[in-house]
């Protein structure tokens, strides 16, 4: 027997393009390096709220350079992104409150669709720029992730309980104590010390503290097959 894997959380909100881009790699790693892959659905306002931090749209020069950032990382990562015709309106209006509440509803009962789930939610949002938000639009999510009509209905209707609501604020503020002042972040358990990594370009540092080789945002093994 090999040794026992080292666990891995990541802290993301489905309204993070760089939350979607750490998400995709460590899906890609996870049977790669020998890890246990743990998401933990967040509320990336609740984040920016207690660290004080501000979105990039509210600083200018932040905003315009993620535009610049996000096309090269599409192409990087291969990963479909696609900037909304309407940022202030997705992230500053309508948010992703509803959405994380219903993938933390998922992830306390069917937490083996969770991965599937959120990469759809990111697809509605940073591919096709569609809402998230609505519940016709949290439900054609799920079941695109291949959940029943039946299911993804109780679901919706779970997260807006106060057990949801708790959940979600629970993670939140675990990834703030982590020191988290955005998202995605990465909580690395290994031999007995924990290790917060900000952000979706940290992979190569996360490698090397795991003893794992980094081939790229893209493995060999999977870059064949796309």
């Amino acid at each position: 027997m090999g040794p026992s894997p080292r666990s891995l959380e990541l802290f993301y909100d489905v309204l993070s393009p760089y939350s979607w881009l750490g998400f995709e790699v460590l899906c890609r790693y996870q049977n790669i390096w020998n890890i246990k892959l743990q998401l933990r659905p967040t509320y990336i306002a609740g984040v920016m709220q207690d660290s004080g931090n501000k979105p990039p749209v509210l600083i200018p020069r932040k905003a315009h350079y993620m535009q610049k950032d996000l096309k090269h990382l599409k192409k990087h990562f291969q990963i479909p992104l696609r900037y909304p015709k309407d940022f202030n309106l997705v992230i500053l209006q309508k948010g992703s409150l509803s959405a994380m509440r219903f993938l933390t509803a998922l992830s306390m009962e069917h937490p083996e669709s969770l991965e599937k789930a959120s990469r759809e939610l990111w697809m509605r949002v940073w591919s096709r720029d569609e809402d998230i938000v609505e519940p016709q639009s949290i439900l054609a999510a799920a079941q695109k992730a291949g959940l029943s009509a039946e299911i993804a209905q109780g679901l919706l209707e779970k997260s807006s309980t106060a057990q949801v609501k708790d959940q979600l604020k629970k993670t939140t503020e675990a990834a703030c104590k982590y020191g988290a002042f955005g998202l995605p972040i990465t909580v690395a358990h290994i031999d007995g010390q924990t290790h917060m990594l900000f952000g979706s370009d940290r992979m190569e540092l996360l490698a090397y503290l795991l003893g794992e080789k980094w081939m790229g945002p893209v493995p060999p093994a999977l870059n064949a097959k796309l």
